[in-house]
């Protein structure tokens, strides 16, 4: 059964969205989103379409319905706010980006956390990376569709205590307080269908991006996935390496530092904002 563990915290008129991973729930977001919160930020951690149950939950999904609930979340933060930010981590940075290039006019700004194209950090086994290139070919012939990949540690966490937290909580079961043990084929094959169109879709990214990725992060190579947004996103970027965490930034050991970036990344956009905002009032005045 799917459980609503989505969130809003009121502010003033700058909200961010915030979009977890695949497999994940917004309760990976929530340190993050109490520190834009406290700066002053309205913001709405939604979960997406499928999660937070079990997997033939997630499996009845496509990356559209993902999409498609980032987009209705969007659309609901709007009616509160003059202006929207977005942020995501690993696939929700992936989402976040789409939704940035959609929507060039109603995104300011996006937080680009650990975004994965590929699975193709130092923690995945080598049949893994060779393997999930083919899952979209798989799942067209209906083949090995009840197999899940495994996590196993450190589950994108370098903090022993955390991850000793999170990975109790995950293969309890309850998916909707830190997600999901295993990721489904069809949905990781999904996953790569998602990763095909923004691709294809980062160079219409005109908005102000800040990419943060751990440099030595287990699940997803920063080269390959990071690096591959800063070059090809047309719009300006700021690019942050972390040294001390795995995969999961927002959670991890500089969770405070994706914060401090990401507060004042938003707010300098938020102040220029509301400076043309003034300018064109003075004008019409005049």
């Amino acid at each position: 059964m799917i459980q609503d563990s989505s969130y809003f915290m009121p502010g003033n008129k700058n909200g961010v969205l915030l979009i977890h991973g695949l497999t994940g729930t917004p309760n990976e977001m929530r340190i993050i989103a109490k520190g834009l919160n406290k700066a002053g930020f309205t913001v709405y951690a939604m979960q997406l379409a499928g999660h937070c149950g079990d997997e033939a939950d997630l499996c009845k999904t496509t990356w559209v319905d993902w999409y498609k609930s980032v987009e209705e979340a969007a659309d609901y933060l709007a009616k509160e706010v003059d202006n929207v930010f977005v942020a995501g981590l690993s696939m929700g940075a992936l989402l976040a980006l789409k939704l940035a290039a959609d929507r060039p006019n109603q995104i300011k700004g996006v937080g680009v956390y650990g975004p994965t194209f590929s699975y193709d950090g130092w923690s995945m086994p080598l049949w893994a990376k060779k393997l999930f290139f083919s899952l979209v070919i798989l799942k067209k012939l209906n083949l090995f569709q009840k197999t899940s990949f495994i996590e196993k540690p450190p589950y994108g966490l370098k903090d022993e205590r955390i991850r000793a937290t999170v990975s109790a909580s995950m293969l309890s079961g309850d998916s909707a307080a830190a997600g999901l043990a295993g990721n489904p084929f069809p949905a990781l094959a999904e996953m790569q269908l998602l990763a095909r169109v923004v691709k294809k879709q980062l160079p219409e990214v005109t908005t102000p991006c800040l990419i943060m990725h751990s440099g030595h992060d287990d699940i997803a190579n920063i080269d390959t996935n990071a690096r591959l947004v800063e070059k090809s996103v047309k719009g300006p970027t700021k690019f942050i390496v972390l040294e001390d965490s795995y995969h999961l930034i927002t959670i991890d050991r500089q969770r405070r530092d994706v914060i401090k970036e990401s507060v004042e990344f938003f707010e300098e956009i938020a102040n220029t904002q509301a400076q043309v905002s003034s300018s064109t009032t003075d004008q019409r005045s005049l």
